[in-house]
């Protein structure tokens, strides 16, 4: 294990240590005196309403060994109090988790593998780590630990790993630059490019410009793999042509392609061809979209010479993280998707097809508001409606002030569908408790803000 200590950070972050020793150590690191533990270091991040650097005797108090913090006194009772302790001041403290993320990384000679796109981010880079696991001990992001505070807390968690695969999230040019710098991935993959934080970019080319940042903090010879059936990373593919690109899918012409796809409830399969000896895939989650991860997985398995043999059974033990397309299955044989954790247009789109692919008694939709759309949200709303008419559904439970437009648009283009506007999640619970009925399959979807794990804790 790489081993932090305290002047390390007083370099790297241009500290100045007003208690304590140059020499303790640092392992663990935390943002919250309500999880922290016995032996930590606290990092008092300044927030738009609070500063969390006013918090630090509560971290002292549960046995923080340290604190990192800006922008607060630190009184000489508290100094003598935990004179076993240290406490740094830096302008930032954000800054500085960033520059010790960065420090730590570069401390370690392993494969980092760097994951964005617009959907399907967190299901990759849960199936790629368990491919990479066939062979090595793996640190993956955790929940949304995805941005700027959330990776390189992540990175500070390297202890005895020999491998890393990191989530990248972004709602802004810049964003995934400065992750990329942080991570300095030996590989990276983009899933896709959609519409999410079309309302803060504009347009999906900038979103293809967002993504793209991740190519800058690319080792020397680091690999770049994208899905090559996504309209607008095929064609920057076509244009550019760029060495060290390898390309996977379904549809176009690839260097990892799927043919013989089948697509059933729980699972899928699918066969692929490694140096033209044929083999077959089976992915423990149900959709196609699941197959371009596994796609995804298979190519970085490959990159990082694992036996293909072990990339199949790596891709066969994956689990999803939670509130992505969870399967819930409750005492009448209903089964309730649960995939609040975030929603797209596309997102959507995918997991729609899915539920209207299994059989069921009644297909219920409950979909909710999909937020940083700016002026494109009335438009993408309505796209969603459109994708829900033309799709084996029952009845569509919306809640939410964009969401409207989904139903709205349902009801102009199909007659056949029942329709309920709710006002918040308690009432769409209630309704959709009144008409559930045995073996029927009812997907909860939408953005994170719309807080649907709610609805799904409600009905299940």
């Amino acid at each position: 294990m790489k081993q932090i200590v305290v002047k390390d950070i007083l370099r790297e972050c241009q500290g100045t240590l007003i208690l304590g020793n140059e020499n303790i150590i640092c392992e663990n690191f935390s943002k919250d005196t309500r999880q922290i533990n016995e032996g930590d270091i606290y990092l008092g991040i300044k927030g738009e309403k609070v500063n969390g650097s006013i918090f630090y005797e509560d971290a002292l108090k549960k046995g923080a060994k340290g604190c990192i913090l800006q922008n607060v006194e630190v009184t000489e009772d508290v100094k003598q109090k935990y004179a076993d302790r240290f406490i740094i001041l830096v302008d930032n403290v954000v800054s500085a988790l960033q520059k010790l993320a960065k420090y730590k990384r570069s401390l370690y000679n392993i494969p980092v593998i760097a994951i964005t796109g617009s959907v399907g981010k967190t299901s990759t880079k849960d199936i790629i780590a368990s491919v990479m696991q066939e062979k090595y001990n793996v640190l993956k992001t955790q929940g949304n630990y995805n941005n700027e505070i959330g990776m390189p807390l992540t990175i500070l968690e390297l202890k005895d790993h020999n491998a890393m695969v990191l989530e990248m999230g972004m709602s802004a040019l810049g964003e995934i630059s400065l992750l990329t710098n942080i991570a300095k991935p030996t590989t990276a993959i983009i899933t896709n490019i959609g519409s999410s934080h079309i309302g803060e970019l504009g347009s999906r080319e900038n979103i293809l410009k967002a993504k793209l940042e991740i190519i800058e903090g690319l080792q020397e010879n680091g690999k770049l793999f994208i899905n090559i059936d996504n309209d607008l990373l095929s064609k920057w593919y076509k244009s550019e042509r760029k060495e060290n690109v390898f390309t996977y899918g379904i549809e176009e012409e690839c260097n990892i392609k799927a043919y013989d796809i089948n697509l059933h409830e729980n699972d899928s399969s699918f066969k692929i061809k490694v140096d033209n000896v044929e083999y077959e895939v089976n992915v423990p989650v149900g959709g196609k979209h699941f197959i371009y991860n596994a796609l995804g997985a298979i190519a970085i398995g490959l990159e990082y010479k694992i036996d293909i043999n072990k990339i199949i059974s790596g891709i066969s033990k994956f689990e999803l993280t939670k509130r992505r397309m969870e399967v819930i299955e409750t005492n009448d044989n209903i089964k309730v998707i649960n995939d609040s954790y975030n929603a797209s247009y596309e997102s959507i789109k995918a997991a729609i097809e899915y539920v209207c692919n299994i059989k069921s008694n009644k297909k219920i939709l409950v979909l909710g508001d999909v937020l940083e759309l700016g002026d494109f949200s009335k438009k993408i709303h309505e796209n969603i409606g459109a994708e829900v008419a033309k799709n084996n559904v029952d009845i569509l439970v919306t809640v939410g002030s964009q969401a409207k437009y989904i139903a709205q648009k349902t009801k102009e283009l199909s007659n056949n569908i029942d329709i309920y506007v709710c006002e918040n999640n308690q009432e769409a619970a209630d309704r959709v408790n009144k008409i559930k009925s045995k073996n029927d399959i009812i997907l909860v979807k939408a953005s994170n803000g719309m807080k649907f794990n709610e609805i799904v804790e409600k009905i299940i």
